[in-house]
């Protein structure tokens, strides 16, 4: 037993050695690897715009749908869909013969009871019969015109025009359809889309949070100075026009919470219509505040992180709070000072107390960072 004890203590004094000897090694090849460059740069102060996003809806400010005011088969659709067209304009004919036939007929009684009057007015002047019996020829006449006027009247509602100046929209009837005023669904709908309103909804946080930012005593002056806004189409390009906040609902949307806001567009273009869809971009000014890019962000256990880097080179992480973002930056609520220096790209690099060879840029050249690889 004595002589395996003292043959081990060497060897486990070597075993120490070589241990001592390798963990030197490691921390001198850590020390001689040289530090990697990363962008730095200093956190200012600006005053930005921040968006934000609501789907939205699109529509003509007229809509008006074009419903047949009388029984009858439709004989021509004389416009076709997407067709301008001008108030008054004919859209379609209906079947009237019979009508016609009525009208003859009617006509043939009003001249009739034009003869009758004519014929006891004089008899009346020479007291030859009671003014009564002119005055109930007088009422037949007066029957007689009215029972023709309407039947004439029905024979104009053969032919169905545009109330509006617009486009037509999509044509429900066509030729040898048999159509009333009873009908569910109109002909069809012509939209006025000169300018178009757009619908959006924000819950009801948002929207006391945007009309208290705007400037004016009541409702009224805050909503003629809320700023303009921009409209996304559904293709991702943004349209040529600002839109203008018009209106806003008095009521709260019992079933989702939201407030809906009608937005106006002018469309002289003529490219937008009647359900097309897109999304609203709502700013939002921040003054003097502070701001950092994107990419020298991290996040860790649903928190937010920079880099900040140090006198000696090395960096530490910093948990910062976020309170809007503006393009490719971030509008800070706390964690940072101004002035501060941050790793303005490549933090996924990074660990604590990483040594890194800093090369400053002006915070103006950082989104142009976006593609470069720092390596």
């Amino acid at each position: 037993m004595k002589t395996t004890f003292k043959t081990a203590i060497p060897i486990l004094l070597l075993t120490i050695l070589a241990s001592c000897g390798s963990d030197k090694s490691e921390q001198n090849s850590a020390q001689a690897r040289p530090a990697l460059p990363f962008p730095v740069v200093q956190v200012p102060t600006k005053t930005v715009t921040s968006y934000t996003t609501y789907p939205t809806n699109i529509e003509g400010i007229i809509n008006s749908e074009v419903r047949a005011k009388i029984t009858g088969y439709i004989t021509e659709v004389l416009v076709d869909e997407g067709e301008k067209v001008k108030k008054g304009q004919p859209l379609f004919r209906l079947e009237t013969q019979s009508m016609s036939q009525d009208a003859a007929a009617a006509k043939a009684n009003v001249e009739a009871a034009q003869v009758e009057v004519n014929k006891l007015r004089p008899l009346v002047e020479k007291n030859i019969i009671s003014e009564v019996q002119l005055e109930t020829a007088k009422a037949k006449l007066q029957q007689a015109k009215s029972g023709y006027n309407s039947i004439t009247a029905n024979i104009g509602y053969g032919t169905i025009v545009s109330p509006v100046d617009g486009y037509v929209g999509s044509i429900r009837m066509r030729t040898g359809s048999l159509v009333s005023p009873t009908n569910q669904h109109p002909l069809t709908t012509v939209s006025n889309i000169s300018k178009v309103y757009a619908y959006f909804s924000m819950n009801e946080t948002s929207y006391l949070d945007f009309l208290q930012n705007a400037k004016g005593a009541n409702k009224e002056e805050r909503i003629s100075n809320f700023p303009e806004v921009t409209l996304v189409l559904s293709n991702g390009k943004e349209f040529d026009q600002k839109g203008k906040i018009e209106t806003i609902n008095s009521q709260v949307n019992p079933n989702t919470g939201t407030i809906t806001f009608r937005a106006v567009f002018d469309n002289t273009s003529g490219l937008l219509t009647n359900g097309n869809s897109g999304t609203i971009k709502v700013p939002s000014v921040f003054e003097d505040v502070l701001v950092i890019p994107q990419e020298a962000t991290f996040e860790q256990q649903e928190m937010t992180f920079v880099y900040v880097l140090s006198e000696d080179n090395t960096v530490s992480s910093k948990a910062i709070s976020i309170k809007g973002n503006a393009d490719s930056m971030y509008i800070l609520e706390s964690g940072l000072q101004e002035g501060e220096t941050i790793v303005a790209k490549g933090v996924g690099k990074l660990r604590n107390g990483t040594p890194i060879t800093p090369q400053k840029v002006k915070f103006e050249e950082v989104a142009q960072l976006r593609q470069t690889e720092f390596q």
